[in-house]
Protein backbone atom coordinates (compact mmCIF):
# COMPACT_ATOMS: atom_id res chain seq x y z
CA UNK A 1 0.00 0.00 0.00
CA UNK A 2 1.25 3.51 -1.10
CA UNK A 3 1.47 6.45 1.73
CA UNK A 4 -0.62 8.07 -0.44
CA UNK A 5 -3.55 5.70 0.49
CA UNK A 6 -2.73 6.47 3.77
CA UNK A 7 -3.49 10.14 3.14
CA UNK A 8 -7.22 9.62 2.02
CA UNK A 9 -9.03 11.04 5.35
CA UNK A 10 -11.83 14.01 6.34
CA UNK A 11 -12.42 16.83 4.06
CA UNK A 12 -10.36 15.28 1.05
CA UNK A 13 -12.29 12.01 1.14
CA UNK A 14 -15.81 14.41 0.92
CA UNK A 15 -13.94 16.06 -2.26
CA UNK A 16 -12.89 12.85 -3.63
CA UNK A 17 -16.62 11.16 -3.47
CA UNK A 18 -18.00 14.50 -4.65
CA UNK A 19 -15.70 14.55 -7.80
CA UNK A 20 -16.13 10.39 -8.59
CA UNK A 21 -19.69 10.83 -8.47
CA UNK A 22 -19.22 13.50 -11.75
CA UNK A 23 -17.09 10.84 -13.87
CA UNK A 24 -19.94 9.01 -15.87
CA UNK A 25 -20.62 4.80 -14.70
CA UNK A 26 -20.93 2.68 -17.65
CA UNK A 27 -22.07 -0.72 -17.57
CA UNK A 28 -22.14 -3.79 -19.44
CA UNK A 29 -24.03 -7.29 -18.71
CA UNK A 30 -20.45 -8.18 -16.88
CA UNK A 31 -19.10 -4.95 -16.88
CA UNK A 32 -18.74 -1.99 -14.61
CA UNK A 33 -16.71 1.18 -15.15
CA UNK A 34 -16.61 3.87 -12.60
CA UNK A 35 -14.23 6.56 -11.71
CA UNK A 36 -10.73 5.66 -10.80
CA UNK A 37 -9.85 5.62 -6.63
CA UNK A 38 -7.19 6.16 -4.72
CA UNK A 39 -7.34 2.28 -3.49
CA UNK A 40 -7.03 1.19 -7.41
CA UNK A 41 -3.76 2.27 -6.92
CA UNK A 42 -2.10 -1.48 -6.06
CA UNK A 43 -3.92 -2.89 -8.70
CA UNK A 44 -3.16 -0.45 -11.29
CA UNK A 45 1.01 -0.85 -10.03
CA UNK A 46 1.06 -4.57 -10.06
CA UNK A 47 -0.18 -4.27 -13.90
CA UNK A 48 2.42 -1.43 -15.04
CA UNK A 49 5.35 -3.11 -12.45
CA UNK A 50 5.30 -6.14 -13.75
CA UNK A 51 6.11 -7.25 -17.76
CA UNK A 52 2.03 -6.86 -18.63
CA UNK A 53 2.85 -3.19 -19.36
CA UNK A 54 5.87 -4.23 -21.83
CA UNK A 55 3.36 -2.39 -24.35
CA UNK A 56 2.64 0.53 -22.20
CA UNK A 57 6.01 1.73 -21.74
CA UNK A 58 7.06 -0.57 -18.34
CA UNK A 59 7.76 -1.97 -16.87
CA UNK A 60 7.72 0.78 -14.23
CA UNK A 61 9.19 1.25 -10.58
CA UNK A 62 6.17 1.70 -7.94
CA UNK A 63 6.71 5.18 -7.51
CA UNK A 64 6.69 5.56 -11.53
CA UNK A 65 3.63 3.35 -12.13
CA UNK A 66 1.63 5.98 -9.48
CA UNK A 67 2.69 9.06 -11.26
CA UNK A 68 1.49 7.39 -14.35
CA UNK A 69 -1.64 6.20 -12.43
CA UNK A 70 -2.12 9.87 -11.16
CA UNK A 71 -1.67 11.71 -15.26
CA UNK A 72 -4.42 9.12 -16.16
CA UNK A 73 -6.49 9.50 -13.69
CA UNK A 74 -6.05 13.74 -14.07
CA UNK A 75 -7.62 13.55 -17.68
CA UNK A 76 -11.46 13.57 -16.02
CA UNK A 77 -10.17 17.16 -14.31
CA UNK A 78 -8.19 18.62 -17.41
CA UNK A 79 -9.96 17.01 -20.43
CA UNK A 80 -13.59 16.28 -18.98
CA UNK A 81 -12.75 12.60 -20.44
CA UNK A 82 -10.30 10.16 -18.82
CA UNK A 83 -9.78 6.45 -18.31
CA UNK A 84 -12.54 4.42 -15.93
CA UNK A 85 -11.60 1.68 -13.76
CA UNK A 86 -12.45 -1.62 -14.69
CA UNK A 87 -14.59 -3.61 -12.62
CA UNK A 88 -16.98 -6.71 -12.66
CA UNK A 89 -20.92 -6.23 -11.83
CA UNK A 90 -21.00 -7.98 -8.53
CA UNK A 91 -17.83 -6.69 -6.99
CA UNK A 92 -16.04 -3.63 -7.09
CA UNK A 93 -12.38 -5.17 -6.77
CA UNK A 94 -10.25 -3.33 -10.08
CA UNK A 95 -9.96 -5.56 -12.80
CA UNK A 96 -7.67 -2.88 -14.05
CA UNK A 97 -7.19 0.11 -17.18
CA UNK A 98 -4.35 -2.10 -18.40
CA UNK A 99 -6.37 -5.71 -16.90
CA UNK A 100 -4.49 -7.44 -14.53
CA UNK A 101 -3.29 -11.15 -15.27
CA UNK A 102 -6.55 -12.82 -13.72
CA UNK A 103 -8.74 -10.55 -15.72
CA UNK A 104 -7.15 -11.60 -19.47
CA UNK A 105 -8.50 -13.79 -21.69
CA UNK A 106 -12.37 -13.16 -20.69
CA UNK A 107 -12.99 -10.27 -23.10
CA UNK A 108 -13.29 -8.04 -20.98
CA UNK A 109 -11.17 -5.36 -22.84
CA UNK A 110 -13.29 -5.31 -25.64
CA UNK A 111 -16.50 -5.64 -24.17
CA UNK A 112 -15.21 -2.15 -21.93
CA UNK A 113 -14.20 -0.67 -25.09
CA UNK A 114 -17.28 -1.01 -27.04
CA UNK A 115 -19.35 0.39 -23.66
CA UNK A 116 -16.94 3.54 -24.15
CA UNK A 117 -16.57 3.85 -27.87
CA UNK A 118 -20.04 5.78 -28.03
CA UNK A 119 -19.24 8.39 -25.18
CA UNK A 120 -15.88 9.03 -26.86
CA UNK A 121 -17.73 9.62 -30.12
CA UNK A 122 -19.73 11.85 -28.35
CA UNK A 123 -16.91 13.68 -26.77
CA UNK A 124 -14.57 13.95 -29.54
CA UNK A 125 -16.63 12.68 -32.86
CA UNK A 126 -16.16 9.90 -35.28
CA UNK A 127 -12.37 9.25 -35.99
CA UNK A 128 -11.46 11.13 -33.42
CA UNK A 129 -10.57 8.63 -30.97
CA UNK A 130 -7.29 6.62 -31.41
CA UNK A 131 -5.33 3.67 -29.70
CA UNK A 132 -1.79 3.96 -29.51
CA UNK A 133 -0.46 0.51 -29.31
CA UNK A 134 3.09 -0.94 -29.26
CA UNK A 135 3.57 -2.40 -32.67
CA UNK A 136 4.22 -6.09 -30.85
CA UNK A 137 1.47 -5.97 -29.12
CA UNK A 138 -0.71 -7.79 -31.18
CA UNK A 139 -3.42 -8.86 -29.25
CA UNK A 140 -4.29 -5.48 -28.84
CA UNK A 141 -3.92 -4.42 -32.56
CA UNK A 142 -6.27 -7.13 -33.06
CA UNK A 143 -8.94 -5.77 -30.46
CA UNK A 144 -8.94 -2.34 -32.08
CA UNK A 145 -9.10 -4.10 -35.37
CA UNK A 146 -12.66 -5.64 -33.97
CA UNK A 147 -13.89 -2.56 -33.13
CA UNK A 148 -13.46 -1.26 -36.49
CA UNK A 149 -10.58 0.89 -35.87
CA UNK A 150 -8.04 1.12 -38.53
CA UNK A 151 -4.51 2.21 -38.70
CA UNK A 152 -3.73 5.87 -39.80
CA UNK A 153 -0.27 6.15 -41.75
CA UNK A 154 -0.47 9.63 -41.50
CA UNK A 155 -0.52 10.12 -38.19
CA UNK A 156 2.31 7.80 -37.33
CA UNK A 157 4.10 9.96 -39.83
CA UNK A 158 3.71 12.77 -37.92
CA UNK A 159 4.54 11.09 -34.77
CA UNK A 160 7.23 9.86 -36.16
CA UNK A 161 7.96 6.66 -33.64
CA UNK A 162 8.27 3.46 -35.56
CA UNK A 163 7.20 0.95 -32.54
CA UNK A 164 3.93 2.94 -32.30
CA UNK A 165 0.84 2.03 -33.95
CA UNK A 166 -1.95 4.68 -34.21
CA UNK A 167 -5.27 3.56 -34.67
CA UNK A 168 -8.55 5.79 -35.64
CA UNK A 169 -11.62 4.71 -34.36
CA UNK A 170 -14.93 5.29 -36.18
CA UNK A 171 -18.11 4.74 -35.02
CA UNK A 172 -20.63 2.38 -37.49
CA UNK A 173 -21.83 3.96 -40.60
CA UNK A 174 -19.15 6.37 -40.81
CA UNK A 175 -16.68 5.68 -43.73
CA UNK A 176 -13.67 4.19 -41.94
Amino acid sequence: MTDALKLQTGQAVALTTALAALVPVIETERLRLRAPMLTDDPAYEAVFVSQRSVHMGGSFTAQAAFMDFCQAVAGWMLRGAGVWTITTRSGDAPLGWGLTEGAEGFGYATEAAMAILPRAFGYFGSGGVVSYIDAANHRSARIATRLRARRDAVAETALNEADLHIYRHFAVGDAA
